[in-house]
């Protein structure tokens, strides 16, 4: 932990940032990865719009926060979701925390596999960790979103204070 802290306070310091575009990913001052190509919201989720669907999740700076995750409530398939509004919970040895919803619309599918092993969430937060599948019922959502660049700023600037 301290030599965490003491190469995020020296990255912070030297205005250390890297993208490495052959394995699509940033990683910040904060250490978190950053995928380009999906959308990100200021209360840590992230949203990967194809075609038709949206896949939602929490992304690894929010993973890493919390800690080791124990439990995931999630809601039922056909379940209406409001940008910014809580559609579930994740709960961590540390805290309970709300997933908030990115975008509106109906939730066409639930990670199942999230109940009988949440730790997908801090081992692949954008892969197998994915939350729910939303059809998007309003464009505008997606649109409001930060791309990989601006979240990760916000990240950097949230390590800084």
């Amino acid at each position: 932990m301290a030599l965490r802290m003491w190469a995020s306070s020296t990255a912070n310091a030297l205005r250390v940032s890297s993208t490495v575009s052959r394995t699509n990913f940033s990683l910040s001052r904060c250490f978190s990865t950053v995928l380009e190509g999906l959308k990100y919201a200021s209360s840590h989720e992230w949203v990967k719009h194809e075609g038709s669907v949206a896949t939602i999740g929490i992304t690894d700076h929010a993973q890493d926060h919390l800690g080791e995750v124990v439990f995931v409530d999630l809601p039922d398939t056909g379940t209406s979701v409001s940008h910014g509004s809580s559609f579930g919970a994740v709960e961590s040895v540390k805290a309970t925390s709300d997933i908030n919803s990115p975008i509106s619309g109906e939730i066409v599918e639930v990670n199942t596999k999230l109940s009988e092993t949440p730790g997908l969430i801090n081992s692949s937060p954008y892969e197998d960790g994915w939350m729910i599948k939303v059809k998007p019922s309003n464009p505008s959502d997606l649109e409001s979103l930060m791309g990989a660049k601006e979240y990760t700023k916000l990240c950097d600037e949230e390590e800084i204070h």
